[in-house]
């Protein structure tokens, strides 16, 4: 078992939960056990989940403009790509 640590589990946290694939299954399972025993990402988490399912609550009936989406994907993916 090898410990990937805080700062890479934080840092592919967004992708880890939500089962994306441009992680690997090693990245994937190092990301699990680290989280597993590690308190302090067990409580960022915790915050990211409560985060998410509060935004969708209040988002339900809402839809985005297509070009809003458009633009917002295309910024996450390039900031992910610089970091």
């Amino acid at each position: 078992m090898t410990d990937c640590g805080c700062e890479k589990a934080r840092q592919d946290l967004e992708a880890y939960l939500r089962g994306a694939v441009e992680l690997c299954h090693t990245q994937h399972t190092e990301i699990k056990e680290h989280i597993e025993g590690c308190p302090a990402c067990q409580d960022e988490v915790l915050v990211e989940n409560t985060l998410t399912e509060a935004i969708q609550r209040s988002c339900r009936e809402e839809v985005a403009p297509e070009d809003l989406r458009d633009q917002v994907l295309a910024k996450l993916r390039a900031a992910h790509s610089v970091a």
